[in-house]
C-alpha cells in the first residue's frame, strides 16, 4: 500500500530541476521520500531511466526512493505507480535511488542546472576484470538530473550524458572516492524543444559553451551529494 503526500500545494511548471520540490510518502509501512520535477511542456530528454528511458519529449522527472534491499522485479510499473500518485500524466522519467533523496545537492552555472542525488556504498570501477552478468534493473545509488535551457541536437543530447558522466567521476576523485561510480547510476539531461527556425546547439562536450556550464553545474552537485552523503 502506497500513499503520496505532497510536502505543499502542486506548484506551476518549473524552470528546471533545481525547483523540484521534496514530496512523501508512505510505503509498507516505511516513510520515503521523492523529488518532482514538474518540467511542463517544450522539454525534450535523453535518459537511462528505466520509465521513460530513451530520448523524447519529457513533462516531467520523477526520482523516488526506495527502501534498501529492493527486491521488485517491475521497476517501470513501480515507478508509474509512484507517479500517478503524484497526479503526474503523459510522459516523464522516473529514476529510484536507494539513497534518502531528502539529501540531495542542487547546483546552477550560467543557466545550467543539476540535482544529484547519491549514496555510493557499492562502488567500483567500470572497467573491471570481472565478467558483467545480467541484473534485474535495480535502484540507482547516483542519480543526475540536468538541465540546459537551449534546445540540442539529438546528437548533442547524447554528448551531453558523456559531459555529465564525466564531470561526475571528476567529482567522486576529487572527494577521495577511488571509483567511478556504482552499478546503477541513471542519469536524465533535459533540453529545451526547439522552435520553428531555431538551430539547436550542435554540441555539448566539455569545451562547448553549453557542455561546460553542465559539467560545471554536476560536478559541484555531485560533490557536495557524495560529501552529505
Amino acid at each position: 500500500m502506497t500513499t503520496t503526500h505532497p510536502a505543499s500545494a502542486p506548484a506551476a511548471p518549473t524552470a528546471g530541476p533545481c525547483a523540484a520540490r521534496l514530496l512523501t510518502r508512505t510505503e509498507d509501512g516505511e516513510r520515503l521520500h521523492a523529488l518532482l520535477w514538474r518540467a511542463g511542456p517544450g522539454w525534450r530528454m535523453v535518459s537511462s531511466a528505466v520509465l521513460g528511458g530513451g530520448v523524447g519529449p519529457r513533462g516531467w522527472v520523477l526520482n523516488a526512493q526506495v527502501a534498501h534491499g529492493y527486491r521488485r522485479t517491475e521497476p517501470d510499473r513501480h515507478l508509474a505507480g509512484l507517479a500517478a500518485g503524484a497526479g503526474l500524466r503523459g510522459e516523464g522519467v522516473g529514476l529510484m535511488t536507494a539513497a534518502d533523496v531528502s539529501r540531495h545537492a542542487r547546483a546552477a552555472d550560467a543557466g545550467a542546472q543539476a540535482l544529484v542525488t547519491a549514496g555510493i556504498d557499492v562502488r567500483g570501477w567500470a572497467a573491471s576484470p570481472a565478467e558483467g552478468t545480467a541484473l534485474p534493473a535495480r535502484p540507482g545509488t547516483i542519480n543526475i538530473i540536468a538541465a540546459l535551457p537551449v534546445a540540442l541536437t539529438d546528437a548533442a543530447l547524447v554528448n551531453a550524458v558523456a559531459t555529465a558522466t564525466e564531470a561526475k567521476v571528476q567529482a567522486l576523485l576529487e572527494t577521495g572516492h577511488d571509483c567511478s561510480g556504482t552499478p546503477t547510476d541513471a542519469v536524465c539531461i533535459a533540453a529545451r524543444t526547439p522552435v520553428p527556425g531555431e538551430d539547436p546547439q550542435p554540441f555539448a562536450g566539455p569545451r562547448s559553451l553549453w557542455g561546460a556550464r553542465l559539467a560545471r553545474a554536476v560536478h559541484r552537485a555531485v560533490g557536495e551529494a557524495v560529501s552529505a552523503g
